[in-house]
C-alpha cells in the first residue's frame, strides 16, 4: 500500500555560522595586560631602584612555579571614550589568588606599592577581604606580602571620597574581624617588604609568623612625617627598623633579602597543618633516632654560675638541621621554635642562661604565651628543655609587672591539652618553675643528673632562712658554707626521684632517643579541630 501523500522533500538548509566570543576574550586579555602594568613603567622602575620587587614578582617567587591562579585580575577603575571603549585602566592595589607552596595549597595576597603606596585610595575593598575569607573557608594557610598601609587610608582619602572615614564604621569596609579570628583557624604568615604603616602594620603582626627584610622594611603605627609633627624627628629605620621591631617582639624574624623571606615562610609552613582540621605533616630524614652525642655528658658545667649554650643542646637532640627558631631577639631568656623528632613536628622551648640567667622576664613570659597558644592551636606536642631559676627579681622586673605576665604564662601552659615532655637540664625553681609543664594532665618528665630544683635557689635563700644561726656563729662565713654543703647533698635529683616526683633521671646522651619515643607516642593522640580558645596575635 502506498502513501498518497508522501512527505515533501526539501533541500538541506545551511547551518548558521557560530558567532565567536573572541572579541570579548581579546578585551579580557587587554584588561589583564593593563592590570599587569600595575602603576606604570616609571613607578615599577622606582620600585626596582629601591631594591624591591613588585607584587607580581613577589607572588611568582613565593609560590611553586606556574601555580598562581589569580582572582579579581581585572578589578580596578577603568576610563572609557564616548563609544564605551576602554581607554585606560588603574588596577586595584591588592593582588591575590591561590597557589601551591611545596605542593600544598595556599592563599597569597600582596600590596601593590606602585599604586598609591598600597593605600585605600587605590583599593577595591572586596579583594583583601575575600583573600581572608577564602583562606578560612577552604582551610588553607594565607601569606600576606605587605608594603605600604595595606589598604589603610591616607590623608588624600578625604579629598578623593569627599568625606572622612570612621574606622570600622561599615562592616564591609574592613576585614579585620576576619583577620582577628583567622589565627584560630589557619596558619598566617606576614612578610614586611617595604615601609609598612597603620593597617598594614596591624596585618603584619596579626600572624603566627612575621618577617621583615632588613634595610628595605620598616614597620610603624605612623611614619616619620607624622611623628615629626609631634616633635620627634626620626628616620624610618630609627622609628621602625628591624632591630626595633624584633627587639620588642612585634615581629619574629629579619632577613637580608626578599628571597630569604620567601624561604623562611616556606619553611615555617612546612611544620604546620593546612588548618586546625588537619594534622601537621611528618617529614622523615636520614637522622638516626638512637643517635647519641658524647658532648651532652659535659654540656652543663658543674659550676652553677657558669653559663652554657642551650642552642647547641637543641641542635644535638632534634633531627639534624630541623630547628626553626622564632622570636630570637625578644624575651631572650627563653628560646622558642619548631623542630622535628623522627620526622614529627614539635614545638620546642628551652631556657637560655646566657640572658638574665634563664629567669623568666615579663618579655619572656609574653613570648611563651604566644608560642604555647600557637602549639595548642595547631596540635603540636611541646618539648621543654628546662633551665629556669624562676621569675626575674628586682625593681626592673617588678616595674614590668613580671608577676602579671608570669601568671598569664603559667595559665597558658596549664590550659594546653597537647602532649608535653619536659627535661630538666639544670634549674627549676620558684613560681616560675611551675611552668616547666602543665599539672592538670599526664606529662612526661625527665631530669639530667645536673638538674636542680626547689622553692628557692640555695644561693641567697640560705642567708634568708638561716640568718639568725649564721649571725650567731663564731665564723659566719664558715657556717654559711657548712649549711650550703649540707643542703646541696639533700637536693640531689636522685633524692627527688626516690619520691617519684620526676619520672626518671637519665643519661643526657639518651635524650634524643627518649624525645623521639615521645614524638611517636604523641602522634596518634593529636586531635583536630578548633582549640577551646582562639589565639590572639
Amino acid at each position: 500500500m502506498t502513501d498518497d501523500n508522501p512527505p515533501l522533500r526539501t533541500h538541506a538548509t545551511k547551518k548558521p555560522v557560530a558567532e565567536s566570543w573572541e572579541p570579548e576574550l581579546a578585551e579580557l586579555r587587554l584588561r589583564q595586560a593593563l592590570a599587569r602594568e600595575m602603576g606604570g613603567r616609571d613607578r615599577v622602575e622606582r620600585q626596582h631602584a629601591g631594591g624591591r620587587l613588585t607584587v607580581r614578582e613577589r607572588i611568582d617567587r613565593m609560590l611553586d612555579p606556574g601555580t598562581f591562579q589569580e582572582i579579581g585580575s581585572i578589578a580596578g577603575k577603568a576610563s572609557y571614550d564616548d563609544r564605551g571603549t576602554i581607554t585606560g585602566f588603574i588596577p586595584a592595589n591588592c593582588v591575590f589568588g591561590r597557589g601551591l607552596v611545596d605542593g600544598r595549597p595556599v592563599v597569597v595576597a600582596g600590596d601593590d606599592f606602585t599604586l598609591r603606596g598600597g593605600s585605600a585610595d587605590a583599593a577595591i575593598k572586596g579583594k583583601p577581604k575575600m583573600s581572608e575569607e577564602l583562606a578560612t573557608q577552604f582551610r588553607t594557610p594565607i601569606i600576606r606580602l605587605i608594603e605600604g598601609s595595606g589598604g589603610g587610608g591616607s590623608v588624600k582619602t578625604i579629598e578623593t571620597t569627599g568625606r572622612a572615614n570612621l574606622p570600622g564604621g561599615l562592616a564591609e569596609s574592613t576585614s579585620f574581624h576576619l583577620i582577628a579570628n583567622q589565627m584560630a583557624q589557619v596558619p598566617v604568615v606576614g612578610l614586611g617588604l617595604g615601609s609598612v604603616a597603620g593597617l598594614g602594620a596591624a596585618r603584619l603582626v596579626a600572624s603566627h609568623y612575621s618577617v621583615m627584610v632588613k634595610d628595605i622594611a620598616a614597620v610603624f603605627v605612623a611614619g616619620p612625617p607624622v611623628v615629626e609633627r609631634l616633635g620627634e624627628p626620626r628616620t624610618k629605620q630609627e622609628l621602625g627598623g628591624w632591630q626595633i621591631q624584633l627587639g620588642c617582639g612585634a615581629v619574629d624574624h629579619a632577613v637580608d633579602t626578599e628571597e630569604q623571606a620567601f624561604d623562611a615562610a616556606r619553611r615555617f609552613l612546612s611544620y604546620l597543618p593546612s588548618s586546625v582540621y588537619d594534622l601537621p605533616p611528618r617529614v622523615r630524614g636520614w637522622d638516626d633516632t638512637g643517635r647519641r652525642d658524647e658532648s651532652l655528658i659535659t654540656a652543663i658545667p658543674k659550676v652553677k654560675k657558669q653559663a652554657y649554650h642551650m642552642r647547641r643542646i637543641i641542635e644535638t637532640v632534634v633531627d639534624k638541621g630541623s630547628f626553626f627558631e622564632m622570636g630570637k631577639l625578644f624575651g631572650r631568656s627563653i628560646i622558642t621554635g619548631l623542630a622535628r623528632l623522627d620526622g614529627w613536628p614539635v614545638a620546642l622551648m628551652a631556657g637560655d642562661p646566657l640572658f638574665d640567667g634563664g629567669a623568666w622576664t615579663a618579655d619572656a613570659c609574653s613570648k611563651i604565651i604566644r608560642f604555647v597558644d600557637m602549639a595548642q592551636t595547631f596540635h603540636l606536642p611541646i618539648v621543654h628543655l628546662v633551665d629556669c631559676p624562676g621569675f626575674q627579681v628586682g625593681l626592673r622586673a617588678e616595674s614590668n609587672a613580671v608577676i602579671r605576665w608570669g601568671v598569664r604564662a603559667l595559665s597558658a601552659i596549664n590550659q594546653t591539652t597537647v602532649p608535653w615532655c619536659s627535661i630538666v637540664v639544670r634549674n627549676c625553681y620558684g613560681v616560675g618553675g611551675l611552668g616547666h609543664q602543665p599539672v592538670g594532665h599526664l606529662c612526661l618528665r625527665y631530669a639530667w643528673p645536673s638538674g636542680s630544683w626547689g622553692s628557692l635557689p640555695l644561693e641567697g635563700g640560705i642567708e634568708a632562712a638561716y640568718r639568725a644561726e649564721i649571725a650567731a656563729a663564731p665564723d659566719p662565713q664558715a657556717r654559711l658554707e657548712e649549711i650550703e654543703e649540707r643542703l646541696n647533698r639533700l637536693r640531689s635529683p636522685f633524692r627527688t626521684a626516690e619520691a617519684f616526683w620526676v619520672d626518671e633521671v637519665i643519661d643526657p646522651r639518651n635524650t634524643r632517643r627518649l624525645l623521639c619515643d615521645f614524638a611517636n607516642l604523641a602522634a596518634p593522640l593529636r586531635a583536630v579541630g578548633e582549640a577551646r580558645f582562639g589565639m590572639r596575635p
